[in-house]
């Protein structure tokens, strides 16, 4: 059985990646508005990705005998600027829900709940190559200059 506070702490997580989730949709239209389809396309992936995050927290959850809750999710900002602050935000939202992932760990940690740790480092490992799969892009977009930003789109379209 899984303690109220980790639970508790295991649901903010999981409003926090479908808050994750509306964010990357929310850039995801905007770079298809804007006529680069392959940043859509890599963003609604990612869109998609976090909310798998937030389903397979309520697993796991419900497999310790929690209960998981969908809370409300605030609303996210919806206009961007250039493909290169849109990808040097999903660099700093990475880092930001790396931090938040390892501040839940340390709650598993001091209700010495051993599974939660395990299921955890899981997500830990993760947001290792989130954040540099999201650098990569910032650094892509630098190198490419506006003549090669269309190469850096084309190649995330195949994701």
């Amino acid at each position: 059985m899984i303690t109220e506070k980790l639970q508790n702490a295991i649901n903010g997580q999981i409003n926090a990646e479908m808050w994750s989730a509306n964010l990357y949709l929310a850039m995801s239209f905007y770079m298809d508005k804007e006529g680069f389809d392959g940043f859509a396309h890599w963003l609604k992936k990612q869109s998609e990705e976090e909310m798998e995050h937030a389903c397979a927290m309520a697993g796991y959850l419900v497999k310790r005998g929690g209960t998981p809750k969908v809370d409300k999710v605030d609303v996210v900002p919806n206009g961007w600027g250039t493909p290169m602050e849109v990808f040097e935000h999903v660099y700093k939202h990475e880092c930001h829900v790396s931090e938040l992932i390892n501040t839940l760990v340390d709650v598993a940690s001091a209700e010495k709940d051993k599974a939660t740790q395990d299921f955890l480092w899981g997500f830990v490992r993760e947001q290792v190559e989130e954040e540099a799969t999201a650098q990569g892009i910032v650094d892509k977009l630098k190198k490419a200059g506006d003549a090669g930003i269309f190469y850096v789109d084309a190649q995330l379209k195949n994701r």
